[in-house]
């Protein structure tokens, strides 16, 4: 064991363990489900609900894939979607900085998450117990994980995003 693979499994666990507790708020926490449907309805995400129960179970999904290193570039391309669609239709007016409810945060995250696809999650996760390498890095790991946000996250996008012409 390196410090690299120590490095790479405290980055995943960081980055993967709050994208899930973002799904986990969306389900459990405040107004729930019914709150974050009627949310993603006040945000043009329609229908709601559907938006609200695809994006808990995304961001769980893709950030407990993420923490423990399985299949890694697809669950960064779960990263990427995600943030692409939060920067477009929740941050994109407000500037880049957080402080203002800006898209930086949205932006590190994806790109944190892409940057780890590329180099693979280390020896200290599943893909490389299960197929005793990482399955999928470098230019491979950027295209999966890129390439397949981007075209779910701008395909979300498309198809779902109807916000009120008062809000564009």
């Amino acid at each position: 064991m390196s410090a690299y693979d120590v490095g790479l499994l405290i980055v995943r666990l960081c980055l993967g363990l709050t994208l899930a507790a973002h799904g986990y708020n969306k389900i459990f926490a405040g107004g729930r489900i019914s709150g974050t449907a009627r949310w993603f309805d006040s945000i043009g995400m329609r229908p709601g609900v559907v938006h609200a129960r695809i994006a808990a179970g995304a961001e769980i999904a893709a950030g407990l894939g993420f923490a423990i290193g399985l299949l890694t570039p697809v669950a960064a391309a779960g990263f990427v979607a995600l943030m692409l669609v939060a920067g477009w239709t929740v941050h994109r007016g407000n500037g880049f900085f957080i402080v203002s409810s800006g898209w930086e945060y949205n932006l590190v995250l994806a790109v944190a998450a892409v940057g780890v696809a590329m180099t693979g999650p280390g020896r200290l996760s599943v893909d490389s117990l299960v197929f005793g390498h990482p399955w999928c890095e470098g230019w491979a790991g950027l295209l999966i994980a890129a390439g397949l946000g981007l075209v779910g996250g701008i395909g979300q996008l498309l198809l779902f995003y109807r916000p009120d012409p008062a809000r564009v």
